[in-house]
């Protein structure tokens, strides 16, 4: 199959090459991936803080479940327009300016969100709530872009792939850390602003990192052949590029649908769950079981396709079982007192559904590579988003009230709604998805071939003198 081949040159001297050529990996690299990295993990706590208590949230400011879902939906649908201008802005303002904007939108969207509370007289509370969200939601498209144009720009080629784990992942860690925490901190009503306040810390230690210690978007010298030639396509060519790209086209699309599936599943959980009688923290607990599972799985794949280069199949027999886990957990979410089977489901959900969200970022970059990083995940990503917000809606719109049973703990105020059917449509999609990308997506790694054409005609133009200091694949340096 294309896209299979394994690198013709070693590990050790595709090294020896880059310091003949001046290719150098530098130590602040880590530096850039940690603010990064905590940025990625705030905007995401702030995406989903109000998603595991909503039906506290909306009891307590009078507002139905609906408008407490459009607080994290608005994250998709903000995405799709502001998007495309964050994808110019790493691709051609530079790496550095995208994150600081990005650092001080989502701080200021912390500090929007607790008005209310601080302001009494305040008459319309949600126009603050879904005003701060809209801000972190302008700061998410920047920040959910980043980590594949940090790992392209900073690190060497053997790190890539774990570099734009580490930096991709800290978002479900975000998601984790609101599944639990805010369950934990809101058990009255009264305990709202509390919550609100812990959230921004972690968003103003990311922006006072992003400011004072980003001095640079792209290191003095690259690491890598793949770096030397980043983004060297113009914006709007680039684009042009990849929407004539199949093979990328159909990545986008069926990843896009699986990143739309799990955001829609993520901020639903609580409301499917508590129709059968699941509490707030189990709901909690099986998100969190969904990313810590994920993150686990996405360092050990991300550490494997490192040394194998198998994107392609990384990511098709994840799509595999992640559909199957899917319409599991569309039949068991729909009986009571299945814990132990629900908590099994989230986890191998995020097993073998999170953990290849890096993975299909780097795909998408070898796939359309020169097109730059910002572009090839960026357009991945608003695609999502998009679908997301359809998915999300049309989740929504097919349940029903129903007359209230004495199991359910829903809060909202309201009958509790019938999700089967949705259910059953989300395993569909994600299924559908799945058997697309398996039979129709081809491609060869572009940003690999390229890194070794660079080395081989290296090798062929060098000196005896000069040849002798590299190493032959499989000896030591």
């Amino acid at each position: 199959m294309a896209g299979e081949e394994e690198d013709p040159l070693g590990a050790d001297t595709t090294s020896a090459l880059g310091a003949l050529l001046g290719y150098r990996a530098y130590a602040r690299r880590w530096v850039f991936l940690l603010v990064l990295s905590l940025l990625n993990f705030s905007n995401a706590t702030l995406w989903l803080s109000f998603a595991p208590v909503a039906d506290t949230i909306a009891h307590h400011f009078l507002l139905s479940t609906k408008q407490i879902n459009w607080l994290s939906l608005i994250y998709l649908v903000a995405s799709i327009p502001s998007g495309v201008v964050a994808i110019w802005v790493l691709d051609s303002v530079g790496l550095r300016w995208a994150t600081i904007v990005c650092a001080w939108l989502n701080f200021a969207g912390s500090v929007f969100r607790t008005l209310p509370f601080l302001f009494l007289e305040i008459q319309d509370p949600f126009a603050f709530l879904m005003g701060g969200q809209t801000l972190c939601a302008l700061a998410q498209t920047l920040v959910i872009f980043s980590p594949a144009k940090l790992a392209a720009l900073w690190f060497p080629e053997h790190q890539r792939a774990t570099a734009n784990m580490i930096g991709t992942m800290s978002n479900p860690l975000g998601i984790l850390v609101a599944n639990l925490l805010s369950p934990a901190l809101v058990k009255k009503e009264k305990d709202i602003p509390m919550m609100l306040g812990i959230y921004i810390i972690p968003a103003g230690l990311a922006c006072l990192l992003a400011t004072a210690c980003l001095w640079e978007s792209v290191p003095p010298s690259p690491p890598s052949a793949g770096a030397a030639h980043s983004t060297s396509e113009k914006f709007l060519d680039g684009l042009k590029l990849l929407l004539r790209n199949r093979a990328y086209v159909i990545l986008a699309v069926c990843f896009g649908g699986g990143v739309g599936i799990f955001s829609s599943f993520l901020v639903l959980l609580e409301q499917v769950l508590c129709v059968k009688g699941y509490s707030n923290e189990f709901a909690g607990l099986c998100g969190a079981l969904f990313i810590v599972f994920g993150v686990l799985g996405a360092l050990v794949l991300s550490l494997y396709v490192d040394r194998t280069k198998h994107f392609t199949e990384a990511v098709k027999i994840g799509f595999c079982l992640t559909s199957m886990v899917c319409v599991a957990f569309a039949l068991v979410s729909q009986l009571q007192g299945q814990t132990v089977a629900l908590a099994a489901i989230c986890s191998l959900l995020g097993l073998f559904g999170f953990s290849v969200a890096p993975i299909a970022t780097e795909l998408a970059v070898e796939c359309s590579f020169p097109v730059g990083e910002g572009a090839a995940a960026g357009l991945v990503i608003v695609l999502g988003q998009a679908e997301g917000v359809l998915v999300m809606v049309l989740l929504t719109a097919l349940t029903v009230r129903r007359a209230e049973p004495s199991i359910s703990t829903c809060q909202d105020g309201q009958g509790p709604l019938d999700w089967k059917v949705s259910m059953l449509l989300m395993a569909g999609l994600c299924t559908l998805f799945s058997c697309f990308l398996v039979f129709f997506f081809h491609t060869r790694y572009r940003r690999l071939q390229a890194e070794a054409s660079v080395s081989h005609s290296i090798q062929e133009d060098m000196s005896p003198a000069a040849a002798d200091h590299v190493p032959r694949p499989g000896t030591t340096l």
